[in-house]
């Protein structure tokens, strides 16, 4: 894959399935009780863990599938079928269970410091980003595409912060329509890429 088409690719999917726009309400409503220096404090360790999960996952996960017999082919379409649900439910401007279940976003309400579970994980760094970095993994044919995987990951992970500190400081900037319009616009392109993914995988195959 050419360079420049791995790393939109690679930035592209990862923004969109991390999706930090999206977990604004439910961050905003899990930390209601929180002053704003807290709940900047609580977007930042999130960031960091959603950083070095995604790290981990893209450094590791081929190893995980191989150990359990599983080839990337098969990871290929399952992944592209996974991430193919979470943006049906996007276009629908509805918050996917893949990422975080109702039970899930209740516990968070009810503690006192919701950073690592459940904003870090599962609703940042959920099953879907972990399965987009690994795709990526088996994607990457050099050491530019992996540095360039890498850097995605930061990136992403640095908006990340960006984001929630801003819905942090003036939460008044997002309202429930535009929060809407942003996640349909997020599914259709999260859509192409999970498209994308399964027709590499059949493409394998035939």
């Amino acid at each position: 894959m050419e360079i420049l088409d791995f790393a939109i690719l690679a930035f592209t999917s990862l923004f969109v399935i991390v999706d930090p726009i999206s977990t604004i309400p439910a961050f905003l409503a899990m930390t209601h009780r929180n002053s704003v220096e807290e709940r900047v404090r609580m977007a930042g360790l999130a960031s960091i863990v959603t950083f070095f999960v995604l790290v981990v996952s893209y450094i590791g996960g081929l190893q995980i599938l191989s150990a359990f017999g599983i080839t990337v082919t098969a990871f290929e379409i399952a992944g592209g079928i996974i991430l193919l649900i979470i943006a049906l439910d996007m276009l629908q401007a509805r918050r996917t269970a893949i990422k975080e279940t109702p039970e899930e976003q209740a516990e968070g309400a009810s503690k006192e410091d919701v950073a690592i579970a459940p904003l870090a994980m599962p609703m940042l760094a959920g099953p879907g980003a972990i399965t987009a970095v690994i795709l990526l993994s088996s994607q990457a044919e050099s050491f530019v595409h992996h540095s360039i995987a890498l850097m995605s990951i930061l990136l992403v992970s640095l908006i990340t912060f960006f984001v929630l500190w801003t819905a942090a400081v003036k939460s008044s900037l997002f309202s429930p329509i535009t929060m809407k319009i942003i996640a349909r616009v997020m599914g259709l392109l999260l859509a192409a890429v999970a498209v994308q993914f399964i027709i590499n995988g059949l493409q394998n195959i035939l």
